[in-house]
């Protein structure tokens, strides 16, 4: 699909852990009108924290599995993710849809979701490596995995990806985000 859609487009942020998508994302809901967060659902316990998602447990996931509740789900680091139905919602009323995606169910989003941009956000490893220390929820060990699955390419094949570069300052980061999805976003709705 292209820009002008009736539907509001689906804006998969990916990225390395300590990238900042979280941040970004924040920045984004902030500055565009019309934009909103999809709540991932997320198989890990509410008090873990990080990011803001709907926690389930492990039988009550796989029962959304069944119903259909799910739009996508998929799992990664020893959790099970997902993406409920109610997305459509936001696409009928939305400018756009945020929503953390993993890299590896990329293509699978875009023959779900049609309208998929993705902004794929990057670090250098030595600030990647800076954030995950400083956020302290990651052992020495830990930090080591996620700064190698970091260079993990980008799936052959997708439709529209941006790279997003927030090794610096995160406004920099944000205006670049901005600049490049306005083409794509719907007009705001009421």
């Amino acid at each position: 699909m292209s820009p002008g859609s009736v539907k509001a487009p689906v804006i998969a942020v990916v990225g390395p852990s300590g990238v900042g998508k979280d941040s970004l994302m924040e920045a984004l809901l902030k500055r565009i009108p019309g934009l909103v967060r999809q709540r991932r659902i997320i198989t890990r316990a509410p008090e873990l924290g990080g990011e803001d998602y709907d926690a389930v447990t492990e039988d009550r996931f796989a029962a959304l599995c069944v119903a259909p509740g799910f739009a996508l789900h998929w799992e990664a680091h020893g959790l099970r993710y997902a993406i409920p139905r109610d997305i459509d919602e936001l696409r009928n009323r939305a400018s756009g849809v945020l929503v953390n995606l993993s890299r590896k169910v990329l293509l699978e989003a875009e023959a779900a979701f049609g309208t998929l941009v993705i902004l794929s956000v990057t670090a250098t490893p030595e600030v990647l490596a800076e954030r995950l220390m400083t956020r302290g929820r990651e052992d020495r060990a830990e930090i080591e995995r996620r700064l190698a699955r970091a260079a993990t390419p980008m799936p052959a094949g997708l439709s529209q990806v941006i790279e997003i570069d927030n090794s610096g300052q995160l406004e920099e980061a944000v205006q670049a985000a901005e600049t490049a999805l306005m083409p794509w976003l719907q007009p705001e709705r009421a």
